[in-house]
């Protein structure tokens, strides 16, 4: 239940405006908590006003103790049961605040909204378990970091269903995952040699959601200082967890470069390259690649990797149909993790609502030595450029999930491996593509590779049916003429229509 001691009035969008400074005052112990009417207009005018001034970052200094814990000591402090907030089932969405600590050191402004009315959850160190934290005084006025949502199944018990902290950083999954991919509010310069400039979540409005309406709205305000904006997010839980996500945005400043949908992962080393490995699992990845629907409705596979060097890839688009990081690999024995589990890692589809127009699906991969480094990102960028002064409105629905709503109509890739050739400087792809389709020995006896690679050349290629399998394997090998990276597309036709999805892959040193 809310404690009066922990409620900052919000009184109406002015107020609002001041509570997302650093005047903001404390309420009194013991004071009344005030509240003042909400709407997701009163976000949307936060983000305008607060566009039309300069740029002033929260500050983010911390007593020492926090500033410098480990990730397990972070971890370690939880929220008090008593201070979970709606958690006595009149609501199917209980909220947990996120201490600051760590990583996470910018504060952001918890208000919670019921019955239209919004009021200012204050920070009280009391509510927090530190773990084996000693601390000679108990901090005040911190803020949180984020906080997380949990949801109450028919039994009673309490699922983690988001969790928003860091930045404009959220993430999801559907019931019997852990969480994996990250998604973003928005990105900015992303891969760029000006530098990225990471926007973040001054404040966020949770609304109260019945039992009934199995959906939970948070409306957040977005700040940096390329741009403001204001944002809705919609979350509806059950087998797969669906958020739709709606922004307005108000840049103080041009920017070429943004990124929507933008979303993270992990890939240490997979089958396709096993670069620097000497490691007895046989993978360990969040994701296994990017999938896209492009607007001219072909399906594309790209594996991704972790590089040795950075690499930024670019499909250009009009109004794109879907794309997202997607976990296809599904056993156990896929990875022999039993730590990580990556086998339980959420998919993540994202589904553009309105035209998006021209621009291009980016893939950035980053070198990595850290696994629980995000070092894949992917996201749309627009031709369009955001412009002083001039609002931009975009949505989306992002789909959590085992499997995406939307499938090809031909096979899929089941398995990519990678290594060298017998030939000196050559190297072997070996490519899965299962499905219905590949079921019939004789149709697939017919099928042929449209493969390509460029620069370089094919050198060699052989056609492998598993009709008991459903599945048709590809095996080839390249030279790239001395190249240190070549481009590789693969799909498998008969009667020169593609039976497969498009498998992309850029080969690198």
């Amino acid at each position: 239940m809310l404690k009066r001691r922990d409620l900052l009035q919000l009184a109406g969008s002015a107020a609002a405006f001041a509570a997302v400074t650093p005047v903001s005052p404390a309420l009194a112990e013991g004071q009344a908590p005030q509240t003042a009417p909400f709407s997701h207009a009163t976000v949307v005018e936060l983000a305008k006003s607060l566009a039309a001034k300069s740029y002033s970052a929260p500050s983010a200094d911390l007593p020492g103790a926090f500033s410098d814990l480990t990730r397990e000591a972070f971890a370690a402090i939880k929220a008090k049961p008593d201070a979970l907030i709606w958690n006595d089932k009149s609501s199917g969405f209980v909220i947990e605040p996120l201490h600051r600590g760590f990583v996470y050191t910018s504060p952001m402004q918890i208000n919670l909204v019921e019955n239209g009315a919004a009021r200012r959850l204050n920070y009280n160190a009391a509510d927090f378990d530190f773990g084996n934290l000693r601390l000679r005084a108990m901090p005040t006025n911190l803020d949180f970091s984020g906080f997380r949502v949990l949801q109450r199944n028919d039994q009673g018990e309490l699922r983690e269903l988001a969790v928003f902290q860091g930045a404009s950083f959220f993430r999801s999954a559907a019931p019997g995952q852990k969480l994996g991919v990250t998604s973003r509010g928005l990105s900015i310069r992303t891969g760029d040699p000006r530098g990225e400039e990471f926007p973040l979540f001054r404040a966020v409005w949770i609304e109260k959601g019945s039992v009934a309406d199995n959906a939970l709205t948070i409306s957040a305000l977005l700040d940096s200082e390329s741009v403001a904006g204001a944002y809705r997010f919609t979350i509806h839980p059950g087998d797969v967890t669906i958020i739709d996500v709606e922004s307005s945005l108000f840049p103080r400043a041009p920017i070429d470069v943004f990124g929507l949908a933008t979303m993270g992962a992990t890939s240490l080393f997979s089958p396709l390259d096993r670069r620097g490995d000497d490691d007895v699992r046989d993978a360990a990845e969040e994701i296994g690649g990017l999938q896209m629907l492009t607007g001219r409705g072909e399906w594309i596979w790209r594996p991704v990797s972790n590089r040795s060097t950075l690499q930024i890839s670019e499909f250009i688009d009009q109004n794109p149909k879907g794309f997202g990081f997607l976990q296809r690999h599904r056993a156990f024995s896929d990875f022999y993790d039993f730590d990580a589990h990556w086998e339980l890692r959420p998919s993540l589809w994202i589904e553009p609502i309105g035209d998006w127009g021209d621009g291009s699906v980016e893939l950035v991969e980053i070198p990595s030595d850290n696994e629980t480094a995000q070092n894949i990102v992917a996201f749309w960028r627009s031709k369009t450029p955001l412009v002083k002064g001039q609002q931009a409105d975009f949505a989306y629905r992002q789909f959590w999930c085992w499997t995406p709503p939307s499938r090809p109509a031909g096979a899929e890739t089941a398995i990519s491996r990678g290594g060298r050739a017998p030939a000196a400087k050559q190297r072997r792809f070996l490519v899965e593509f299962h499905g219905d389709g590949m079921g019939d020995p004789a149709r697939v006896a017919a099928f042929n590779p449209n493969l390509s690679v460029n620069p370089g050349k094919v050198v060699a290629h052989r056609v492998t049916p598993a009709a008991e399998r459903k599945s048709c394997y590809v095996q080839f090998d390249i030279d790239p003429a001395g190249e240190a990276a070549c481009e590789i597309r693969l799909t498998l036709d008969f009667q020169g229509a593609p039976q497969t999805e498009t498998w992309l892959y850029r080969w690198t040193l």
